[in-house]
């Protein structure tokens, strides 16, 4: 049946392509052009700690891995979501929504994700409690269409998010929950009685105000049980920036291509914040792409931004072309992911790895495969990547730049088949502090290099050039 469905209920994702970097995504969340850093004290001391960690893992989990399709979005009927032409729309959803009565994922063990995580040098994690299409992967007692409901009920891992999130902090990470403002499966938001043409409610609330307030106070509490009932939480992660303010609504907004309603989808952000830091002191709140005080750091989607920023932010790319489980994904080779961790971090931001489980709750070996290269090189020049801010000249050429709190700097040389490593590297601006000792990060011998003008070259041995000839980038450590 499952495969009958993904055969016959078949979509299409949208190609772009964003900078250097190509991907197969069907939503993209723009960095927002305004930002407003936290005036709370414990905000913003979080806020910084979360900006040391630069790297972290996503991981989307729900009804998707169970055939293996796109997150939630093939429920939404906007053009860009293609299924068969013999399809019915009312039975997909049934479909869709009926896979609850078979995701059972008898291997899903939490802490074989937080230690290949850990291998890859994450340090934080963010973890889908709830994407669009309302299943919830945790035992919120506010709905029943959640895992501890269904064939895994008996698991004493029933209540994933709980033993994702114990997982995950025993190996010292921040812990983000993810939380989908909108949710297809509620009566509240996508009321039967109507027809669901789009990702926005279905309803005019202005004519219907008490089934809004239901919706409000439904992703209220929600919040709340999260915030109280799953030890520390070190950041919500709120996604579906199409439910806002109507006044909030811009360019970015409307360049989604869903219709914006002529009313509000407002569900209290200021009584959601101050409840959800009454139980979580500090908590970071991002509401993606809705500017202001509640969008603690931006989250440019599947992208890096052509400029370096001093706002916090974090680009959230796919290891795949998937955020979730689908057979015969292409992952990115571990160099590729290491260059993109260099170019954000240099520019300013964080990168969220996107990792998705089978339906069984496994990583594949390929994923685990390729974090594991990743956490190798971070195991040798972590130093110019954790804990760092960007310059302004972030980069020269294929040298890109960070810098310590101690007043070090560190250039970064990506290598490639076209760029390998040479007898010296050289690099404009950025000149080391006179009289400097310049060493690649992690020996001890110093290397030699002069600056002439702007121009610093750095010469590279040939016992050091067979060393590091095939890593994917090299780092020098200099006073600046």
């Amino acid at each position: 049946m499952v495969g009958f469905c993904r055969k016959v209920f078949s979509f299409l994702f949208v190609g772009l392509v964003f900078f250097n970097l190509g991907f197969s995504q069907s939503t993209i969340h723009p960095a927002s052009t305004e930002y407003q850093y936290p005036k709370e004290k414990k905000v913003a001391e979080n806020l910084e700690n979360w900006r040391d960690k630069k790297f972290g893992i996503i991981i989307h989990w729900g009804l998707y891995a169970v055939p293996g399709i796109i997150e939630s979005w093939s429920l939404c009927d906007e053009d860009w979501i293609t299924r068969d032409s013999s399809s019915n729309y009312a039975e997909y959803k049934k479909w869709y929504w009926g896979l609850n009565k078979s995701f059972n994922p008898v291997k899903f063990n939490p802490d074989s994700w937080a230690s290949a995580a850990k291998s890859a040098g994450m340090k934080y994690l963010v973890f889908t409690t709830k994407h669009h299409d309302g299943f919830n992967m945790f035992d919120t007692k506010f709905s029943d269409f959640k895992i501890s409901n269904g064939p895994f009920k008996e698991n004493p891992k029933a209540d994933v998010a709980k033993f994702v999130f114990d997982a995950f902090r025993k190996q010292n990470f921040l812990i983000g929950a993810y939380y989908s403002k909108p949710d297809w499966h509620s009566q509240y938001f996508w009321w039967d009685r109507h027809a669901t043409p789009n990702r926005n409610v279905n309803y005019d609330i202005r004519k219907n105000p008490w089934r809004w307030n239901k919706f409000i106070e439904y992703t209220y509490n929600q919040l709340n049980e999260l915030t109280n009932d799953y030890g520390k939480i070190d950041i919500l992660w709120l996604d579906g920036g199409w439910v806002r303010p109507r006044n909030t609504v811009t360019d970015e907004v409307r360049a989604w291509g869903a219709p914006i309603p002529d009313f509000d989808q407002e569900i209290n952000m200021t009584k959601v914040a101050n409840m959800v830091r009454k139980n979580q002191d500090g908590i970071l709140i991002v509401d993606r792409t809705v500017h202001g005080e509640y969008e603690n750091y931006r989250t440019p989607e599947q992208a890096i931004p052509k400029e370096r920023s001093e706002n916090p932010w974090e680009s959230c790319i796919t290891l795949g072309g998937a955020w979730g489980f689908v057979p015969n994904d292409n992952f990115k080779p571990a160099s590729t992911v290491i260059h993109t961790l260099i170019e954000i971090v240099a520019k300013g931001g964080n990168l969220l790895l996107g990792v998705g489980p089978t339906a069984e709750g496994e990583f594949l070996p390929e994923q685990i495969g390729r974090l594991n290269e990743i956490g190798i090189w971070l195991g040798k020049f972590g130093e110019a990547i954790y804990g760092t801010r960007s310059l302004e000249n972030f980069q020269s050429g294929n040298v890109y730049f960070t810098k310590s709190k101690e007043n070090f700097a560190y250039a970064i040389q990506k290598i490639t088949p076209e760029d390998y490593l040479k007898e010296t590297i050289t690099w404009q601006g950025n000149s080391p502090k006179k009289g400097t000792i310049i060493t690649i990060v992690g020996e001890k011998e110093t290397l030699k290099w002069e600056t002439k003008g702007d121009k610093t070259t750095v010469w590279i041995s040939k016992k050091w050039i067979e060393k590091y000839k095939s890593e994917p980038a090299l780092a020098l450590k200099y006073e600046f």
